[in-house]
């Protein structure tokens, strides 16, 4: 049974944001530092309005946030929608790790190779 929790809506959006590659572009990009949107949408083949939406998602999502500031529409990162996301990549690691150490106890304990009879 998988474990669903209240947290797995916000993290469905925050992967939902990042499996598009343009998207990923622009956290990339604002892990190094605030951009407007301008800046964002210069390195990216798509009209103004359509990296507007993408922005959007990545509000949606909790990785961004962005704020106008006279004319313009400044964006920055959102830690937090980085930590979620390490957050959950972390627990399933651990879980396996913890697995795999179990597995490895288990061999140790029992050195026979199962796979030959005598």
């Amino acid at each position: 049974m998988l474990n669903y929790s209240a947290e797995a809506p916000a993290v469905d959006l925050l992967f939902a944001a990042l499996a598009d590659s343009s998207r990923r572009l622009m956290v990339d990009r604002l892990t190094r530092g605030p951009a407007s949107v301008s800046e964002l949408a210069r390195p990216l083949a798509m009209s103004l309005p359509a990296v507007i939406q993408h922005l959007h998602v990545l509000e949606a999502s909790g990785l961004v946030r962005t704020e106008k500031i006279g004319r313009v529409r400044r964006c920055r990162i959102e830690p937090s929608g980085l930590r979620l996301a390490e957050d959950w990549v972390n627990a399933r690691r651990r879980s396996w790790e913890e697995r795999l150490d179990r597995l490895g106890e288990y061999l140790a304990e029992h050195p026979e190779n199962p796979t030959t009879k005598e």
